[in-house]
């Protein structure tokens, strides 16, 4: 078998951008040019995906960067396919490289009769030949447990940190992170204990799916600078009626830090003309142009911790040292500068 020399990526059409930047990246970091294996990713008329590589992987670490966002089933699929072409292909291993990963909210059985898609769709990509996956914030963290194979979840926290102390320097002090639900407290502890600020909960109860019937502030707002976080923002409508029940508790303004900016529907119109200051997303979901456009959308990449953690892998060196905002300062550098 050929000896391995390099990293080798390829991508679907889920978010190009965000895999040509990777790519970039790991340029700078090695020294030399790292590109994208050529291929085609396309559809026949009758919506089939097929898969073609024009280079070859015999006995190449290969990486797929594909989050499975809308529309997920496509690219869900891409993802499948690929990962097929290139096990067929002799590659020595395959990563899949999931920004995103859906149908994660579907992690348990709520009611009677229902699937648990997220242990199905783990099922499908380790059938399909993928022998590790590297992704950001899943939606719960049991969900590493649905794989037979090394799961290795970033987190956003130590990255939002960052932009949380470049943003807000000397005004530290009157912060307070807030997590829009229970379930989300957790999340964002992990943010409050970097950052060193006190934490609050918003309670909210829903009558039904999407829909939130009340909310309740847990914890004194007063005269602070609310910083909400989650990891993802799908219509908007919770963290908007969120920050109109934090202003209307005694906070002074209130930003939110959602890692996935899923936005459908109206959600960025909705966002635009909610009380909320800021929407600081990552770009792990390829953000639309309405969402590039938006006044209070910010987009931080995630591109230099993903190539790092690539090249983490491909070494065998830790990936958990992502976690530490101290090492991420380094490859954030050009962003958050140090001082």
């Amino acid at each position: 078998m050929p000896v391995v020399t390099e990293p080798k990526l390829i991508a679907g059409n889920a978010n190009r951008t965000l895999a040509t930047a990777i790519a970039r990246r790991m340029s700078m970091h090695r020294g030399m040019s790292v590109n994208l294996v050529n291929a085609r990713v396309e559809r026949f008329n009758d919506q089939e995906i097929f898969v073609e590589v024009y280079e070859n992987v015999r006995g190449e670490d290969m990486f797929i960067i594909q989050p499975t966002s809308n529309p997920a089933n496509d690219n869900l699929m891409e993802l499948l396919i690929i990962a097929d072409a290139l096990r067929r292909s002799s590659a020595a291993r395959i990563t899949a490289v999931i920004p995103y990963f859906g149908y994660a909210r579907q992690d348990r059985r709520a009611k009677a009769r229902t699937p648990i898609s997220a242990k199905l769709v783990s099922n499908l990509i380790t059938e399909a030949g993928v022998e590790r996956v590297l992704t950001l914030d899943l939606h719960s963290a049991q969900i590493q447990g649905f794989f037979d194979i090394p799961v290795d979840n970033l987190y956003a926290a130590p990255i939002f940190a960052l932009d949380v102390e470049h943003h807000f320097r000397g005004r530290m002090d009157s912060l307070m992170v807030v997590s829009p639900d229970v379930g989300g407290v957790a999340r964002a502890r992990e943010l409050a204990t970097r950052i060193k600020a006190p934490l609050a909960i918003v309670d909210k109860r829903r009558e039904r799916a999407g829909e939130v019937a009340e909310m309740t502030v847990i914890g004194d707002v007063t005269g602070k600078t609310c910083i909400m976080v989650d990891d993802m923002c799908d219509t908007g409508g919770t963290l908007s009626k969120a920050a109109d029940t934090l202003l209307a508790a005694g906070a002074v303004e209130v930003h939110a830090y959602t890692t996935h900016g899923v936005l459908s529907g109206n959600a960025v119109e909705r966002i635009g003309k909610s009380s909320i200051k800021s929407l600081v997303i990552t770009d792990s979901i390829e953000p639309t142009p309405a969402t590039r456009a938006a006044q209070n959308i910010r987009i931080v990449p995630t591109a230099p911790v993903f190539a790092q953690a690539i090249l983490n892998i491909w070494n065998g060196t830790s990936v958990s040292s992502l976690f530490e905002t101290e090492t991420l300062h380094p490859i954030y550098e050009g962003l958050y500068p140090r001082g």
